[in-house]
């Protein structure tokens, strides 16, 4: 065996991909989990680490990001961002488009310190109109759709491209409706991969874009405020809601400004909806409020009932299924060396939905230092 790089010593090690939570050591080598089990014994050089005081965790992956940093003017800086929430892997999707993915490659994904992946948008440059003042909804125009090169540059990109991604809705397509997601759909077929699809005010309506769907697909903003949201007046969940968990598709939380709602949140769970993944959709219109990063996104679904093991698997194995990366988002021997120390906090927490409402919840999870390719990587 190689020697340990890094131990870290007598954490709860909560691993939902082995079904595990117990108090134990987690060792590190040639940038891969090398072994889990009480009493790893330390080589000359190793370094070990006390974390008896922390969780740790398989590296968190937010599946909705926006960090194409001065690509576009919604992008966060993806370290910043990861440093503070305890992120291992930043899934951006659709910043970048065809038309300007390489530069997105280039000066964004090579030089960072922290795994980005994408989802690449059908659109030719991506969410491009997005920021304070201008609102373009790039789907609304469909000279904009270029098929034809994002099958191109998705094959081209295939270890850092993990999808396709379109935005519909009545801001982001306007009367184009569902036709963008029709051609990205052709995309995703072409080039054999899953497509994360957006969805806002309608038209389309929630259902539409779910009968389109296929098994693997992803809809993110799954649970939105009204209108458009996945549950009934009445509080329960839209029959074409739970058809389409059963073929297989996954529903994706993607907070961001305008996409989360406790009302929503709390009609679901109620329900035993859970969501397959928790993501923050992080990006500069909500990185100050109401999202802030993802383990305050995952801290609302801990207060709102779910247990920490389930809000865990949501941002690590659900996620890493999502993307078809089995080698992120566990600890088991031999997966990317990545993990994440959170402690949960005991208090009154304030916690905001896109709509205004509140909630005081009395745990908060916070991250407390990162593992990146098997060495530790924390501001301190």
């Amino acid at each position: 065996m190689m020697p340990f790089d890094l131990i870290l010593r007598g954490g709860r090690v909560v691993d939902p991909s082995q079904k595990l939570d117990a108090v134990t050591d987690v060792a590190f080598a040639g940038g891969k989990v090398a072994a889990v089990g009480s009493g790893l014994k330390a080589d000359p050089g190793t370094e070990v680490r006390d974390v008896s005081q922390f969780i740790v965790t398989p590296g968190l992956i937010d599946l909705h990001t926006h960090v194409y940093w001065g690509g576009t003017s919604l992008g966060i800086d993806a370290e910043e961002f990861c440093r503070l929430s305890g992120v291992t892997t930043a899934v951006d999707t659709g910043s970048a488009g065809p038309g300007n993915f390489a530069g997105f490659r280039k000066h964004v994904i090579e030089p960072s310190q922290v795994r980005i992946l994408a989802y690449l948008h059908v659109s030719h440059a991506g969410i491009f109109g997005f920021s304070h003042r201008i609102m373009v909804g790039e789907s609304e125009e469909l000279r904009l759709m270029n098929p034809i090169e994002a099958a191109k540059v998705a094959d081209a990109n295939r270890d850092l491209i993990v999808g396709i991604k379109v935005r519909v809705g009545l801001h982001s397509s306007g009367t184009s409706g569902a036709v963008p997601l029709d051609i990205a759909l052709e995309v995703a077929n072409e080039v054999g991969m899953p497509l994360m699809a957006h969805i806002d005010h309608p038209p389309p309506s929630y259902e539409e874009v779910l009968a389109r769907l296929r098994p693997g697909d992803v809809l993110t903003h799954a649970f939105r405020p009204f209108p458009n949201t996945p549950a009934t007046a009445q509080g329960t969940v839209k029959k074409a809601v739970l058809d389409a968990r059963e073929r297989g598709v996954l529903f994706d939380i993607g907070h961001g400004k305008g996409s989360f709602a406790f009302k929503t949140a709390r009609a679901m769970l109620a329900n035993g909806f859970y969501p397959d993944t928790i993501s923050s959709d992080i990006h500069q219109l909500c990185i100050d409020g109401p999202a802030y990063d993802q383990v305050t996104t995952m801290s609302k679904f801990l207060c709102m009932g779910m247990e920490l093991p389930d809000v865990i698997a949501a941002s690590t194995v659900n996620a890493a299924m999502a993307l078809r990366r089995p080698e992120l988002g566990s600890l088991k021997p031999g997966s990317v060396g990545d993990a994440t120390l959170i402690s949960v906090r005991q208090g009154q927490f304030d916690y905001e939905d896109v709509v205004g409402e509140h909630l005081i919840g009395d745990r908060k999870i916070v991250s407390e230092g990162v593992v990146i390719g098997g060495r530790w990587w924390h501001p301190n």
